[in-house]
């Protein structure tokens, strides 16, 4: 052995380039894809209203003084109030389509 100081590993050269990543799922079966929470938040409000949303989801932001940026701030930090949100959302968008006429 020529050149290796006793205790240090052999180089055997360069590392291989580890595989690329599989691409991301599509996302065209999530009904979410695409749809930011302050729009979820207006359209919910312009359709249903602050009162139906507050029974729907028992949440103070919904209830005491109602408003996109408060209910924002509260949905951002509190994932099991947002998913039931986004749950409410899609339930609201899908019965809305429902109503919509079929176009000719």
């Amino acid at each position: 052995m020529t050149g290796a100081a006793p205790g240090v590993p052999r180089s055997f050269g360069p590392m291989p380039t580890p595989p690329t990543p599989p691409p991301p799922p599509e996302q065209e079966r999530n009904p979410l894809h695409g749809v930011t929470l302050e729009r979820m938040l207006t359209e919910l409000e312009a359709t249903i209203g602050w009162a139906k949303m507050a029974r729907r989801v028992r949440i103070a932001c919904f209830t005491l003084d109602p408003s996109v940026s408060s209910s924002l701030k509260f949905l951002r930090r509190t994932p099991w109030a947002r998913e039931k949100v986004e749950r409410m959302y899609i339930d609201v968008m899908r019965q809305r389509a429902k109503r919509a006429p079929a176009p000719e």
